[in-house]
């Protein structure tokens, strides 16, 4: 890698961890080819990012940002997972690790507070962005659905009587 790639490296490492929610840090000592391409795909499922990096040049990335304080993480074979949506790394990160033992959790950031392990868990069992908009507009829909049911109703009682009526009126 020449210069001007690590420069352009760097530059596209501070601009992931801009726009980034939530940045978790990883070992990934072992990982095959086709593992790493299983781990990119579930993260891409999430709505989240993982790259390998190199650790000189993520420390460099890092300044400026609000994950300057995971600065100390990146020793040994390090790559990270981010995404936008608060959730979404930490659940694809600790998803996969829970699968294979060869990719371990270090800890993380969620905006300028540093998480460690037992912080990233904790964010990964909490519902999605997508999950709470779901639950919202359940509960939304869920009261106009009622008023239909309790509108309905009485006309499907006076129907029902009309119709007992006029059977019995046949019948006599």
């Amino acid at each position: 890698m020449d210069r001007t790639e690590k420069q352009a490296f760097v530059q596209s490492l501070h601009e992931v961890f801009e726009g980034a929610e939530m940045v978790v840090v990883t070992h990934y000592k072992g990982l095959s080819v086709s593992e790493m391409g299983v781990l990119r795909g579930q993260m891409r499922e999430l709505g989240a990012g993982f790259k390998v990096t190199k650790n000189r040049l993520t420390r460099l990335a890092l300044e400026g940002t609000k994950y300057e304080g995971l600065a100390d993480m990146f020793k040994g074979p390090t790559g990270i997972a981010y995404s936008s949506d608060p959730v979404a790394a930490a659940k694809g990160a600790t998803e996969f690790a829970k699968k294979n033992d060869k990719l371990v959790v270090l800890g993380g950031a969620f905006g300028e507070q540093i998480l460690d392990v037992d912080g990233i868990k904790h964010m990964a069992s909490l519902p999605s962005l997508d999950e709470l908009r779901g639950k919202i507009i359940g509960m939304l829909n869920t009261p106009a659905t009622r008023i239909a049911g309790v509108l309905q109703a009485p006309a499907g009682q006076l129907a029902r009587v009309l119709s007992a009526k006029s059977q019995q009126d046949e019948a006599a």
